[in-house]
């Protein structure tokens, strides 16, 4: 909102200082600085109204060191992170860029199916809250909303990689002309709808689900919704399954937030992509915004979730989180580093899916169904040995932090 509305002001009256809201670095800075100060300053006067309406979590004793002391805490916290990103978002990102707009409807989208789960578990008082297959529909929803736009919308596009033949001319020592043909790789002048994607850890990094269908563009993209929908669903659920010990999935979110919004920087700026031999993708970097505000949305939200947690963020956090993590990584063409990225959610839902099937072969074979694990997801069973929750939570977050770092290293090991 203020990008149009200072832009306006510069270009009819020249207002003094109007220049800088056209700098993505000076709004991913405000909206920021922005962000925290909600989830700081709001935050406060959102717990103390849950507490007023007992809006609080109903702890099933699991026979976790510390659980029952929970009972009570407000939850529905996912609140003070879903207005700490909107709000900052639509003051300071362009909501005219697609990409924005994208993200827009998918935080809320999914802070509405978690806020419903939640209203059901906490008002309703059904422990299980929103029925699972609901759940699923809004994310096949969202997922197919996602993936039809990148398919039909004229403003997503990219500028892709070509060679080049260049020729040196130089003398030898006996005078004698010689020609040299090497190729160089440029960025091409035309923009093109295309199913390209990063793949890492390969020379030519970008694999075109083109190449699954026969060179079928139509079938291509129907293979792009489906990867979508998947994408959405899996992370979404992945970090709904982390979100379960305090500032877990918080401190988990931060760094990879952190590096999608370095990845969208250099994808939207077209010195950056071509000297790192990526896709240009124009007005991506807009999404830089976007992404500052999520991160002080969500270390603002860590002063009261932070053990011990003042607020849980409920469903209504956590869905929105990892859905809008994974169109993020959808739009800047960056969903197959999602399972390196997103490490902790993998081995989470994995644990889950692990133990649920060993548990069932188990039990048709033996007649009583077995565990893998003490109790999934996986860092449950760290709490079962007695490890203190301060200490899992933060290991969990340095082994975020080093896939972090893995990921933005793939950019130069290929």
């Amino acid at each position: 909102m203020f990008y149009h509305l200072f832009k306006y002001l510069d270009e009819a009256y020249n207002l003094p200082g109007s220049g800088m809201f056209q700098y993505i670095s000076f709004r991913a800075a405000a909206a920021i600085i922005l962000a925290l100060l909600i989830a700081i300053i709001f935050g406060r006067a959102i717990i103390d109204f849950l507490r007023r309406k007992q809006i609080g979590e109903d702890i099933r004793d699991l026979g976790l060191e510390g659980q029952i002391q929970k009972k009570g805490t407000p939850t529905m916290g996912g609140i003070i992170i879903l207005l700490s990103i909107l709000v900052p978002a639509l003051l300071f990102a362009r909501l005219d860029n697609i990409y924005i707009q994208l993200l827009l409807v998918s935080t809320i989208w999914l802070g509405l199916i978690g806020g419903l789960d939640d209203y059901i578990k906490v008002f309703r008082h059904h422990k299980e809250g929103l029925k699972g297959r609901f759940k699923i529909v809004g994310q096949v929803g969202l997922g197919l909303i996602v993936g039809t736009t990148m398919w039909l919308s004229p403003d997503i596009v990219v500028r892709e990689q070509v060679k080049q033949p260049v020729e040196t001319i130089y003398m030898n020592e006996s005078g004698e002309v010689v020609q040299e043909v090497q190729q160089t790789i440029v960025l091409d002048s035309e923009r093109q709808k295309t199913t390209q994607t990063t793949i890492p850890f390969v020379k030519d990094n970008e694999l075109d689900y083109a190449w699954f269908t026969g060179g079928n563009e139509t079938l291509a993209w129907l293979l792009y919704v489906l990867v979508a929908i998947f994408v959405v669903t899996a992370v979404s659920n992945g970090a709904n399954l982390t979100d379960g010990l305090d500032g877990l999935v918080t401190g988990v979110s931060a760094p990879i937030v952190l590096v999608l919004g370095i990845l969208a920087y250099l994808s939207g700026h077209i010195v950056y992509a071509n000297y790192l031999n990526i896709m240009y993708i124009p007005d991506s970097g807009e999404l830089v915004i976007f992404a500052a505000a999520m991160m002080g949305a969500l270390v603002g939200f860590l002063w009261y979730n932070s053990f011990p947690a003042q607020i849980f963020m409920g469903d209504t956090g956590s869905l929105a989180i990892g859905g809008v993590m994974a169109v993020f990584a959808l739009c800047i063409r960056k969903e197959l580093l999602l399972p390196l990225l997103c490490g902790v959610f993998l081995v989470e839902s994995c644990s889950v899916m692990m133990q649920v099937a060993y548990f069932k072969y188990t039990k048709r074979k033996y007649g009583e169904g077995r565990r893998i694990f003490l109790m999934s997801p996986l860092h449950h069973h760290y709490q079962k040995k007695q490890i203190f929750e301060t200490k899992i939570v933060l290991r969990f977050w340095i082994i975020s932090l080093l896939l972090a770092a893995v990921t933005l290293v793939t950019l130069k090991i290929r």
